[in-house]
């Protein structure tokens, strides 16, 4: 079988090679115009710098800012701007403001965002931002992206049929948040603040946080995410975003298509202005996704006019339309009243801001920080080498009877190497992807490892679906092979965005192939699933010809090192420690829960089995933090403390009326509101042992679950376990590693009551990790004193 190995590495080694002509600078160009205006006075802060470039601008001009393909203002120097680009897992094309080509013909393309997120690793999840951050930059400078990159998409994987759930850390909001914050710290990389910049950092790149919110349906039984109204109990309203603007200190959020509780987001004022701006002070822009007040206006008629749109989405607190429709009717706006300057001086300053935070505004990029970036830092061997060690990190190996895998290449000869994905390379890269720096197709890096590879594709593509199947010769391979691996699964066609899945079973005539292929092997049989989404495996993990199951190189799509990754798992040169990040559902699981209930419990009166690990009480294919290891690990509790005090704030700490006590079902629940405790260095110091038992190094994730008391439970419909912190360790064999973890009180250990409020449960909450449990009772210091 001929093998293909694309050839642009060898591109952009000559692309490195090659001189390449600067950017022109965007504003405050040496000798430009404006030079000796305020706005260019790199000593003023920046708000007073931005205010003064808004003061000069006509309200036509004002108008061609709100919108992402902003426009040029050449009496003052300053040029148009693209802000739509993308970097969700690379630097992608997905948006226009990236274009590959000439000195930039490609990007590294690391694994689908929930395949790092199965890495449990935020320091990796940093890493890799930081090197996207790197290439981002050097695209910009070369002319041929932006600095406005808006990722990642830390939306909840809620349901398992959302084809966008790959795009997602996944289902669990702590690891959302902390992954959030991880990639857009590696993303943004700010440095200075304070003094002549007005408090405000300066930036790499600029992220965004996206899309607020309760956005997790594309296209599901005639109901799509143009016309969608999610009604969203405000307990179910998870705060997956604030880690994003808090903790990461993002400088966007983008606004979702869908209304929640019948108000488009894009125009909720409590949410843009009152939750994002003001309970989170977010220091930069809110932005549309692309066309959603024309779709609000148009699809979901939620305004009579244009004008009345402009002002809907204005007055709430957006400030940049991805899309036209600010541009055309915003003037309009005004001459009817509807707005005011002001409306539009506010939204254009805080677009401004961040970019003179990007150094948009400083005159000549070569004098700048990240001046010297350019082709020669794409693509670099550094960052191939990550992509390949996050793909790595990320493989979960979900079954392995009788110790089968690591394969030996010395037994394992000749190996049977079939199914759809065998030879895949495009897939690999899930979607908002971009040119990558070259693929390793599963096919080439088993090759690495054995004498001969027998290769039949088995499906003539991922759909397998008519007669005409060739199937016999992959049992024919199989028949001849010591070994035979199987690669199956998703792709863009069956899961995507604008595509949601109406099964979690494999597609077409996959199951039929592995099994048929499974039943003729003479040797093992190794299943690899290519998938973003779970897929309903029950039949191959029943199956006892098959010895072992991945969830292949990133949880489903891997990158361009994938099939390199693979082929190190399955032979056993890395020793596989990612965890799932989502549930495994039985199909079954879809006939009880509709798309569009966004209820987060489970309600048994009606036969609903609730969502995610948190809630759900039905039976799992795999549960959520599901993963194994060719070794084996114990945990022991090194320390931590049985009780704690919780300190109120002010005024509060001197009446019994901050204690809230109910009553359910004869059971008594106590608790303290989040707003009143001190919550600075409230934390539970958990130390923890992790001993590697068995032969082999390896990396460890420490789950750290919390259980709240059974009354609080009750009472308040709280989860019965949830994940409060996570930390990724390597242990060699025989060795001990100490893991050293703090429990935030406040976030990790309130609950939501049902109206939202965040309550601290007075009383015993029992920690689980691993096969150990702990009790921890919280109390609240001595009222009255």
């Amino acid at each position: 079988m001929r093998r293909h190995r694309l050839i642009l590495p060898l591109l952009l080694v000559a692309a490195a090679a090659s001189s390449v002509a600067a950017r022109a600078p965007f504003a405050c160009a040496p000798g430009g115009p404006a030079t000796s205006l305020p706005f260019c006075r790199q000593s003023l802060p920046l708000r007073s710098r931005a205010r003064d470039l808004v003061a000069r601008l006509t309200r036509a001009e004002k108008v061609r800012l709100l919108v992402n393909n902003a426009a040029g203002v050449p009496r003052l120097g300053v040029a148009g701007y693209e802000w739509w680009s993308e970097a969700l897992h690379g630097v992608s094309d997905t948006g226009p403001g990236v274009r590959f080509g000439g000195a930039f013909p490609g990007a590294t393309a690391f694994p689908q965002v929930i395949g790092t997120a199965a890495s449990f690793n935020a320091s990796l999840w940093e890493l890799i931002g930081r090197a996207v951050s790197d290439e981002g930059r050097a695209m910009y400078n070369g002319g041929q992206a932006g600095l406005t990159f808006w990722s990642p998409n830390v939306n909840i994987f809620r349901d398992p049929r959302w084809g966008r759930g790959q795009e997602t850390p996944g289902e669990d909001p702590a690891v959302s948040g902390r992954y959030a914050a991880a990639y857009v710290r590696g993303l943004q990389q700010p440095y200075g603040g304070g003094g002549h910049h007005g408090g405000h950092t300066r930036l790499k790149t600029a992220a965004c946080c996206k899309h607020f919110t309760a956005y997790d349906l594309d296209s599901w039984s005639g109901t799509d995410r143009f016309h969608f109204n999610a009604v969203v109990a405000p307990q179910d309203l998870e705060d997956t975003f604030k880690s994003c603007v808090v903790d990461g200190r993002a400088a966007s959020v983008m606004c979702s298509y869908n209304q929640v509780n019948g108000v488009p987001t894009c125009a909720d004022e409590s949410f843009l202005r009152g939750t994002i701006r003001g309970k989170w002070q977010l220091e930069g822009y809110i932005v549309s996704d692309c066309d959603s007040v024309d779709v609000f206006y148009r699809d979901q008629h939620y305004t009579k006019t244009h004008e009345d749109a402009v002002a809907a989405t204005l007055r709430a607190g957006l400030d940049l339309d991805c899309g036209p429709f600010l541009a055309q009717y915003t003037e309009g706006a005004v001459a009817q009243r509807k707005v005011s300057d002001a409306d539009i001086d506010a939204a254009v300053t805080n677009t401004v801001i961040v970019q003179m935070r990007l150094g948009m505004y400083d005159g000549d990029l070569a004098t700048q920080p990240f001046g010297h970036l350019g082709p020669q830092h794409m693509c670099t061997r550094a960052h191939q080498d990550l992509a390949l060690d996050a793909a790595r990190q990320s493989v979960v190996l979900l079954k392995n009877d009788a110790a089968t895998l690591p394969l030996s290449p010395g037994t394992h000869r000749t190996v049977a190497v079939v199914g759809p994905h065998a030879e895949a390379t495009v897939a690999m890269i899930g979607n908002y992807a971009g040119k990558p720096c070259g693929y390793s197709t599963p096919l080439q890096g088993i090759g690495r490892y054995v004498k001969t590879a027998l290769h039949q594709a088995g499906c003539t593509d991922v759909a397998c679906q008519g007669g005409n199947q060739p199937i016999a010769g992959a049992v024919d391979a199989a028949r001849r092979a010591d070994a035979t691996i199987v690669l199956v699964g998703l792709d863009q066609k069956i899961e995507a965005e604008g595509l949601d899945r109406t099964s979690l079973l494999l597609p077409g005539r996959q199951a039929e192939l592995v099994s048929v292929v499974a039943k003729a092997a003479k040797g093992p049989v190794i299943l690899v699933l290519m998938s973003g989404g779970p897929v309903d495996i029950a039949f191959a993990q029943n199956d006892r010809k098959i010895a072992g199951i991945l969830w292949a190189g990133g949880t489903g799509y891997p990158g361009q090192a994938g099939g390199q990754a693979i082929a190190d798992v399955i032979f056993g040169h890395h020793n596989p420690g990612g965890k799932l990040p989502v549930t495994w559902y039985p199909q079954d699981y879809l006939q009880k829960v509709p798309m569009t209930n966004m209820a987060m419990r489970a309600n048994p009166a009606k036969g609903y089995p609730g969502r995610t690990y948190r809630f759900y009480t039905g039976p799992t294919i795999h549960p959520f933090g599901h993963g194994l290891s060719y070794t084996k690990f114990t945990h022991t509790l090194a320390h931590a403390p049985a009780q704690l005090s919780v300190r109120l704030t002010g005024h509060h700490a001197a009446t019994a009326s901050s204690l809230n006590v109910t009553t359910h079902l004869g059971r008594v629940a106590a608790d303290v509101r989040v707003s009143r405790a001190r919550c600075e260095g409230l934390s539970i110091p958990v130390h923890v042992d992790v001993k590697n038992v068995g032969d082999r190094d390896g990396a460890h994730t420490v789950l750290v679950y919390a259980s709240p008391p059974a009354a609080a439970a009750a009472a308040h419909g709280a989860p019965a376990r949830q994940l409060v912190a996570f930390e990724k360790v390597h242990v060699p064999a025989g060795g001990v590693a100490r893991v050293k973890m703090g429990l935030d009180v406040c976030n990790g250990l309130s609950i939501a009551d049902r109206d939202g409020v965040r309550r601290i449960p007075v009383g015993e909450h029992s920690l689980t990790i691993g096969e150990l449990t702990h009790s921890v009772t919280l109390g609240v210091e001595q009222l009255g004193v």
